[in-house]
């Protein structure tokens, strides 16, 4: 599984990258962890507020950081 986080580094990815590694970590999942920082490149995805959250090429958030229980859900798919 491949996990991207879409932002620029703030705050807010940080902390969403920190929630996603721990669902991941509590669901025993092996995942990859990729951040997309440039703006052309979260554009391609059709994000326009960030962070982002994609799990294999799929968006599945932005514009908010999830917590790990509201990943989990999302990854375990």
């Amino acid at each position: 599984m491949i996990i991207k986080i879409l932002g620029s580094g703030c705050n807010n990815c940080v902390r969403l990258e920190a929630n996603a590694r721990k669902a991941a970590e509590e669901l025993g999942i092996t995942a990859e962890f990729v951040k997309v920082k440039e703006m052309a490149d979260i554009a391609a995805y059709g994000v326009m507020r960030t962070p982002g959250l994609v799990v294999d090429e799929k968006v599945v958030s932005f514009g908010k950081v999830l917590s790990p229980e509201d990943i989990k859900p999302l990854i375990s798919k």
